[in-house]
């Protein structure tokens, strides 16, 4: 047993290894919440307007990415990027129809002279389109969805690999569908595409892998979005009660689901995976 003085000097010591244990975490936590997965990264997405486009673009100012959102003429355009700016004032707005190649090219060159780099791009860009069976389908309505929905992600991963090749590094998350991996009756355009997003998603995924560039896709489930509305999918609706039994978890999946699964591909989270198509589709394709 320690004498008195013994025992108040190390009554003392231990007093202020304590504090210092408690004042080197609270640092620790100060900086922890200072870090940002993306901070200072240039972010590029398609479709960022609305729907899971926008949520991604809001995850990705709030992980402090410069954004960059290309999209079609919307009136919704001042107020989505005053909600993005709140977490990042360097966000802009460039208009772009991702079906236009030369659109796309310019688009590209507008956001790496602006912010100097492109580390990661999400595109997102697509439409529903008429629903029809084959032998009904007019060309008009195969080629306008295979242009946005294909041909669009093509042009997009064009200039964005151009320059990822130059600064060897960069990250490019395409959104195809669960519509990618399985058939759906009427939509043979859609589903068309969204295979091909993933069959290109793979391919260029081997072809850059050793340039310090990661290529994956995204497979959303049936998510509440503005598309859905527009195609008279409602929670409501007989359509909607019929898509929703489709999940098993008996839902439909939010824009911020897929949000959180763009931030996880975008950044080191993910650094070892490379041509991999992430599912986020409430059981879906486990039927």
């Amino acid at each position: 047993m320690p004498d008195s003085c013994s025992l108040a000097a190390y009554k003392r010591i231990s007093g202020y290894i304590v504090a210092e244990k408690s004042i080197a975490g609270l640092s620790a936590g100060k900086t922890n919440q200072k870090m940002r997965k993306l901070e200072n990264k240039t972010v590029f997405i398609t479709g960022g307007l609305s729907g899971i486009g926008k949520a991604c673009a809001i995850a990705a100012a709030r992980e402090g990415a410069n954004v960059a959102i290309a999209d079609r003429k919307s009136d919704a355009a001042a107020a989505t990027m005053s909600e993005i700016k709140k977490d990042n004032p360097s966000a802009i707005f460039i208009e772009c129809d991702v079906a236009v190649y030369q659109q796309v090219q310019d688009t590209v060159q507008k956001v790496i002279k602006k912010f100097g780099t492109l580390d990661v791009a999400l595109n997102n860009a697509g439409i529903g389109g008429e629903a029809a069976k084959v032998g009904d389908m007019t060309d008009e309505a195969w080629h306008k969805v295979i242009g946005v929905n294909l041909n669009g992600v093509f042009h997009c991963m064009k200039h964005e690999l151009m320059q990822m090749a130059k600064q060897k590094s960069g990250v490019i998350i395409n959104m195809s569908s669960i519509l990618g991996k399985v058939g759906f009756a009427t939509s043979s355009h859609y589903v068309a595409a969204k295979h091909g997003v993933l069959g290109l998603t793979k391919a260029a995924a081997l072809e850059y892998a050793t340039e310090g560039i990661r290529i994956n896709a995204i497979c959303p489930g049936f998510i509440e979005t503005p598309l859905l509305t527009e195609a008279g999918i409602t929670d409501n609706s007989e359509a909607g009660k019929y898509i929703v039994s489709l999940h098993p978890m008996g839902r439909l999946g939010k824009s911020e689901e897929i949000a959180a699964g763009f931030i996880f591909l975008a950044t080191a989270d993910s650094s070892f995976m490379t041509g991999t198509a992430l599912e986020i589709d409430g059981g879906f394709l486990v039927r």
